[in-house]
C-alpha cells in the first residue's frame, strides 16, 4: 500500500466522503465506459475503483464498449470500415467482428474483476460478475436510403433477471449486443445500451466515462451541472455538432427524461476519476439532474446544524455575531440558504421593521470553498427582492471586516442613530460596527420579470400599475409602499395599457 502524502488531507476527503457512502449504499449504478478505456494500461485501476464501489455496497451494472478492438479485426480482414450518421453500417463481416470483440472484452473484464492477490486492492474482493443475453434488440433499419443492416437499437431489457444477479450480490457486465427473438445478433450502441438500461432498472445514477476532457461552454470552462432543461437547451445550440461527446450527453438527457436522478459525463483520462465524481461534492465532470442539486430556498428547522457549521469559523473570527442553536431554531424563518447536494454552502437573514420600512441584512455568508462563485450577490439580490415585496424602502448591514464588499454594491455609510428604534436599543457599542445602508432596487432580470407580468396581466392591474390607480402608492405586483412615480419609471409604462 503506497505511502499517504498528507494524512490530514486523507482523513479530511474519507470524513466528507461518508455521507455519500451511507447515501449509495443499495443503490444501483450504471457505468459505461468505450473501448479505448480497455485498451489504456491505466484500465486496471479503472477495475479496482470499480471493486471498491462494489465493496461499499454499490449495485453496479458495467457496459463496456468496443469500437478499437472491432476495428482492429476489421483492418486484419482487409474488411471495410464503414460509418454513416456516427453509426457503423454493419454488415457479415463486420458482425463477426463485433461478436469476437465483445467476447474478448467481456472475459478481459472478468479476468480483471476476479483478481484476488495480496497486497493488491483486489484483495479478498471475490467479485462474481454475471452478463447473458439481457438485452432484446431489433434492427435500425434503413434510414435516408442507407441500410444499416445489422446495426441495431435496445428494444427491451431484461429488468427481472438483471435484478436477479444484483440481488445475488453480482456486477452485471452487458456487452453492445442484442439478441432478437428470431435469433439474431445486433450491434448496439455501449451509450444506447447504458442509458436503456438506466432507466429499465430506474438506477440512481448513470456514470459514463469519454474519451474528451469534458463538456466546455463558450469560454473553455467545464460545465459541471446540467439540469434537463438546461441540456436541452445545450443541445438544440450543437445540433450540428458531432462527435461521442453529446451522444452520451444525449443518451445521458434521456436517462433523466425516464426516472434516472442524476447522469455523469467525466473524462475516464483522470486517475480515479468516478471516485473524485462520486465522493466530492463538486465531482470532475458534468452532472445532468433531474431533481434540485443545487438551489436558494427558506430554511427549516432541520437546516439549523447546517448554518451552525457554515457560520462557526466567522464567528472565531469575529467577522460575524455568534448566535446559538436556541437563538437560530427561533430565528429560522428569517433565513435564506443556498444548498448543494443537501449541504449549506451559503446563507443570509432578512430581519425587517415595517414600521420605518427599512430591514436588516445579516449573517450572510459563504462556505470558503465557493468564494467568488457569486452566491453573496445572488443572495443579497434575493433579500432586495424580498424586502421590496414586505414594502421595505432600505436595507441596513452591519458590519466589522466586509466593509468594501458593501461599498462595491451601492450601501453608504451612515450612523447607529439611524438604525430603526428598536434595533437601535440592540445595538453592540463595544463590538463598533459600521452602519452600512442602501435603497432597495430591484435587479434588471426582476424589473424584466416584472414587466413581463404585466404583459400578461388583467387591464385592471395594468391601469393600477401604469396611473390610474385607486391607491396611488400601492403596487399590485409587489405590494404596498413602492411609490408609483419610481414603479412608472423602472417599467417605462406598459404600452398596451389605456390607463
Amino acid at each position: 500500500m503506497p505511502e499517504i502524502q498528507n494524512p490530514r488531507q486523507f482523513v479530511s476527503w474519507f470524513r466528507h466522503s461518508s455521507p455519500y457512502i451511507n447515501a449509495f449504499r443499495g443503490r444501483v449504478f450504471v457505468i459505461s465506459f468505450d473501448g479505448e478505456a480497455v485498451m489504456d494500461e491505466g484500465f486496471a485501476d479503472l477495475i479496482h475503483d470499480i471493486a471498491l464501489l462494489h465493496s461499499l455496497g454499490i449495485r453496479l451494472i458495467l457496459v463496456h464498449g468496443g469500437r478499437p478492438q472491432i476495428e482492429q479485426r476489421l483492418r486484419e480482414r482487409g474488411a471495410t470500415i464503414e460509418y454513416r450518421n456516427g453509426l457503423r453500417i454493419t454488415d457479415e463481416a463486420a458482425i463477426e467482428c463485433v461478436k469476437e470483440a465483445a467476447g474478448a472484452v467481456r472475459v478481459q473484464i472478468e479476468a480483471l474483476l476476479s483478481m484476488g492477490l495480496a497486497n493488491s486492492p483486489m484483495a479478498g474482493a471475490r467479485i462474481r460478475v454475471a452478463s447473458g443475453n439481457l438485452v432484446t434488440a431489433r434492427p435500425l433499419g434503413i434510414h435516408d436510403g442507407v441500410d444499416y443492416k445489422h446495426t441495431g437499437v435496445v428494444r427491451k431489457i431484461d429488468v427481472q433477471a438483471i435484478q436477479q444477479r444484483l440481488d445475488d450480490n453480482a456486477i452485471v457486465l452487458l456487452s453492445p449486443i442484442g439478441y432478437s427473438p428470431t435469433g439474431e445478433v445486433f450491434n448496439l450502441s455501449a451509450a444506447e445500451v447504458a442509458s436503456s438500461t438506466a432507466a429499465a432498472v430506474k438506477a440512481e445514477k448513470l456514470v459514463s466515462l469519454v474519451e474528451a476532457p469534458g463538456l466546455r461552454d463558450s469560454r473553455k470552462r467545464l460545465i459541471r451541472q446540467l439540469t434537463i432543461a438546461e441540456a436541452e437547451s445545450l443541445l438544440a445550440r450543437k445540433r450540428k455538432a458531432s462527435g461521442d461527446l453529446y451522444t452520451h450527453l444525449q443518451h445521458a438527457l434521456n436517462a433523466c427524461r425516464r426516472g434516472v436522478r442524476r447522469a455523469h459525463i467525466i473524462s475516464r483520462r483522470t486517475g480515479g476519476a468516478v471516485l473524485l465524481e462520486l465522493f466530492s461534492r463538486d465531482g470532475i465532470g458534468t452532472m445532468v439532474t433531474s431533481d434540485t442539486y443545487e438551489g436558494r430556498q427558506q430554511a427549516t428547522i432541520d437546516d439549523v446544524g447546517g448554518i451552525l457549521a457554515l457560520i462557526e469559523p466567522l464567528e472565531n473570527k469575529g467577522i460575524l455575531v455568534k448566535r446559538s442553536r436556541e437563538l437560530l431554531e427561533a430565528e429560522i424563518d428569517h433565513f435564506t440558504l443556498v444548498k448543494r447536494d443537501g449541504a449549506v454552502i451559503a446563507c443570509a437573514a432578512l430581519y425587517p421593521f415595517p414600521q420605518e420600512r427599512a430591514a436588516e441584512l445579516a449573517c450572510l455568508a459563504v462556505d470558503p470553498d465557493y468564494w467568488g462563485s457569486g452566491y453573496a450577490q445572488s443572495l443579497l439580490e434575493h433579500v432586495e427582492r424580498k424586502a421590496l415585496q414586505q414594502g421595505i424602502h432600505r436595507l441596513f448591514v452591519l458590519t466589522t471586516q466586509t466593509l468594501h464588499w458593501f461599498q462595491e454594491r451601492g450601501f453608504r455609510v451612515t450612523e447607529a442613530r439611524q438604525l430603526p428604534v428598536k434595533r437601535q436599543v440592540l445595538y453592540n457599542y463595544q463590538r463598533k460596527s459600521k452602519v452600512w445602508s442602501n435603497r432597495c432596487r430591484p435587479s434588471p432580470m426582476s424589473v424584466a420579470t416584472t414587466q413581463n407580468a404585466l404583459l400578461t396581466a388583467p387591464p385592471s392591474t395594468r391601469r393600477a400599475a401604469t396611473g390610474s390607480c385607486p391607491r396611488p402608492g400601492v403596487c399590485p405586483l409587489t405590494g404596498p409602499a413602492h411609490p408609483r412615480r419610481r414603479w412608472r419609471s423602472q417599467l417605462r409604462r406598459c404600452c398596451r395599457c389605456p390607463g
